[in-house]
This record gives C-alpha cells, sequence and structure tokens, in this order.
C-alpha cells in the first residue's frame, strides 16, 4: 500500500479527495463561480462587501506612504504586538509581554496551520465540534493527526456534555475550540467552556481556541477560555482582524500564549510565510485602540443584519437558527421538500437569484446524513443586498414546486 503524500492527506482531512485520487475544488470556490456565473447574490463565502472604519484604512495609506512596504520583524511589528496586549487586557483582563507572549500571522488560519504543526505528532488526537471549519481537518491530516469530532445539532448547535467528556482521553494532544462558531453561529457558554478546561487538565491536552468572531456576539458576551482560572498556561488563543474590520483580505492574525508556546509556534510559522503586511500591522494596532463604542457598534449592526436574512429565509419556508455570533445563519431546507442542500445550493441561483453553501460541506462524509438539509447564509453584507435576497428568496417554495 502506497503512503498517502501529505498533499493527499490534507486534502482528505478537508473532505476534498475523490476516490479516484482527484483533488476537488473547496465548496466557496465552487459556489462563488457559481454566484459569478448566473449574478446570484452571494451569500455563500464570509467576507463583508463594505470597508472597515476610515482610520484603520488611513493607517494603512499613511503606512505605505511613510515606506512601511518591507519585512517586518518576525514575531511582528511592536506597534501591533503592544495594541493586542493593551487588547486583551482592555477586553478580558489578560496580562500578555508583547514581546514574548505574543505572535503575529497571516490571518488566523495560519495561526491555526502553525500550532497543529507545532504540536500535534502523528496518532495525536485533536478534538474539534462538528460542523467545523474545514482547515481543521486539512492541518492535523497534514501533521499526521486522528481528527475527533463532537457533534453540534441543530437547532442550537450545542454539544452533548457526555459525548464531550468521551471524545477526550489521554491520546488527546488539543482540542481546538471555535467559539463564537463557524458555520453555525452557536456561541458556547461558561459551563461548556470550564468542562473544557477540566478535561484538558485531566488528560493533558493543550486547548488552541478560535476567536476571529470575537467582538461579534449578540445577546450574549465572548468569554475566552483563557480567563478561566488555571487556562492560561495550557490555551493557545487565536484571533484576527478581518472579521473586526472588515479587513480579511490583509490577513493579519495572532496567537497568545506562554512564552515557551510562542517559541514552538515562531520555530514553524517562521518557514510558512516568513512575515506579512507591513503596512497594515500598524493600522490593524490603530484598529484595536479604536473607543468601545465601535466594538458595540459593530455587533449590533451585523445583529440588525442577522434579523433581516433570517426574516427572508422564515418567509421563503426555511426553518432558522438564531446565530448568537459571527457572521452566519443556518437554514433548514426540509420544510420546502429538500433533504439535499448541495443539491438546493446549486439550484438556489435559479429559484431564489442567492448562493449559500450546504453545511455538509463542513462535516466529515460518514455524518453528513444529520445534516443534508442545511444551508450557511452570510449575513455580513450591506442591508439592501440582504432586503433585496429576502424578497427574491420569498417565493422559492412555489418555484421548487414543480423541480
Amino acid at each position: 500500500m502506497i503512503t498517502p503524500a501529505p498533499w493527499q492527506r490534507a486534502a482528505a482531512g478537508a473532505g476534498l479527495l475523490a476516490a479516484d485520487g482527484t483533488v476537488a475544488a473547496t465548496i466557496f470556490a465552487e459556489m462563488s463561480a457559481l454566484a459569478q456565473r448566473t449574478g446570484a447574490i452571494n451569500l455563500g463565502q464570509g467576507f463583508p462587501d463594505e470597508d472597515g472604519p476610515a482610520e484603520v484604512l488611513d493607517a494603512a495609506r499613511r503606512a505605505i506612504s511613510d515606506g512601511v512596504n518591507q519585512y517586518p520583524p518576525g514575531r511582528g511589528m511592536p506597534v501591533l504586538l503592544e495594541a493586542i496586549a493593551a487588547h486583551q487586557q482592555r477586553f478580558y483582563g489578560i496580562p500578555l509581554d508583547p514581546q514574548s507572549e505574543l505572535l503575529v500571522t497571516a490571518g488566523a488560519t495560519e495561526a491555526i496551520a502553525a500550532v497543529i504543526l507545532a504540536f500535534v505528532r502523528a496518532g495525536d488526537e485533536v478534538v474539534t465540534f462538528e460542523p467545523f471549519y474545514d482547515s481543521y481537518g486539512a492541518t492535523i491530516a497534514l501533521a499526521g493527526g486522528k481528527h475527533v469530532t463532537v457533534p453540534l445539532l441543530a437547532p442550537d448547535f450545542q454539544p452533548d456534555l457526555d459525548r464531550l467528556r468521551d471524545a477526550v482521553n489521554d491520546r488527546t494532544r488539543v482540542i481546538l475550540v471555535n467559539t463564537p462558531h463557524n458555520p453555525t453561529g452557536a456561541v458556547l457558554p461558561r459551563a461548556t467552556l470550564e468542562l473544557i478546561l477540566e478535561l484538558a487538565e485531566r488528560h493533558d491536552a493543550l486547548i488552541v481556541t478560535d476567536e476571529v468572531y470575537e467582538h461579534l456576539t449578540f445577546e450574549v458576551p465572548h468569554v475566552p477560555i483563557a480567563t478561566l482560572p488555571g487556562a492560561r498556561d495550557r490555551t493557545i488563543s487565536i484571533s484576527s482582524a478581518g472579521k473586526t474590520f472588515n479587513t480579511t483580505g490583509w490577513k493579519i492574525g495572532w496567537v497568545s500564549a506562554s512564552a515557551v508556546n510562542i517559541t514552538a509556534i515562531l520555530a514553524v510559522k517562521q518557514f510558512l510565510t516568513y512575515v506579512n503586511g507591513a503596512p497594515f500591522q500598524p493600522a490593524i494596532a490603530v484598529g484595536l485602540g479604536l473607543p468601545d463604542a465601535f466594538f458595540t457598534g459593530i455587533a449590533a449592526t451585523l445583529a440588525a443584519k442577522r434579523d433581516v436574512l433570517s426574516a427572508g429565509l422564515v418567509a421563503a419556508g426555511f426553518t432558522v437558527s438564531q446565530p448568537s455570533g459571527g457572521y452566519f445563519v443556518v437554514a433548514d431546507a426540509a420544510p420546502l421538500g429538500f433533504d439535499d442542500g448541495a443539491e438546493l445550493c446549486r439550484r438556489l441561483p435559479e429559484l431564489g437569484g442567492v448562493v449559500a453553501v450546504p453545511i455538509t460541506a463542513f462535516v466529515h462524509e460518514e455524518r453528513r446524513s444529520g445534516y443534508s438539509s442545511l444551508l450557511r447564509f452570510a449575513y455580513c453584507k450591506k442591508f439592501e443586498l440582504l432586503e433585496r435576497a429576502a424578497t427574491q428568496l420569498a417565493g422559492i417554495g412555489a418555484r421548487s414546486a414543480g423541480r
């Protein structure tokens, strides 16, 4: 038997390797191409269609004009490291040494890859919730780890705590926690975070958190696991600027952890991108220092957008799960007579002039039956676009009746 090459492991881990050895395009690429080809409203991919705050954009322009266009320091520019440390202290009461406990990365995706490749050995288990962001599966497989999942089931997408207890054992190297969660919008309550910490301590596992939607929660607060008593030394926290400041293309992320863990992560990260985004780093430092009103305002605006799209989906006949954070709403197409979300996504431009992605794209193949009728829609768009999408979707039930 031929051992799979690393690229094959990565593709298989993300669910993109077919039985004949070919690699499929990601669902995001397929659906975005479908939107472009048909002229449909693209609510499949999670990027905003409005620029971020003028202060941040102006700071990037100034940095470019001032010649900040060469390699930044390997750990990140001091101005950004200090701003991240101040942000963590300001919002969460987490004290950090900016010189030893922080690392700037090319977005959260690189941070996740660097952390997994730094700590996961062949055969180690990595526990995540499922559905999961596709890069988790790819990177775990690339490292030679075993991906163990705990399902999040509609409508509330909270884990069964007994199943979580069963998933973590002495072979678990990392518990990877994404809250607020992509794609479901679930926010884990403090009791679940405390159980994760308890299990990590019992089995000597690292906790890795993906907190890119940290400022985009509705009705509930974001609680970093690193704030729990005893969690700091075994928690590696990851976030990024893209979602908070509508700068997803800048790819400025960061990792915070103990100095010894940051050193280990840097040993890998410096051979991935080395460094990135020199003029964007001081700009994000400006953003992190914006007044509280900015951060509360972006969450309130996004909650209103969630409500516009959710109302349109309900009117169209979907059953909608109410997200507590993030960019996305999950809608069940079963009431419309569709039990195959992927099929509906491919027909949705014709039926409703909108593109979404099926939740099965975020689930291992053997578990997809439990998610088959679910679709993810992005509401991080302009109000007028969401209102138009809601109007176009209104008659989908009648139009699909003749399929």
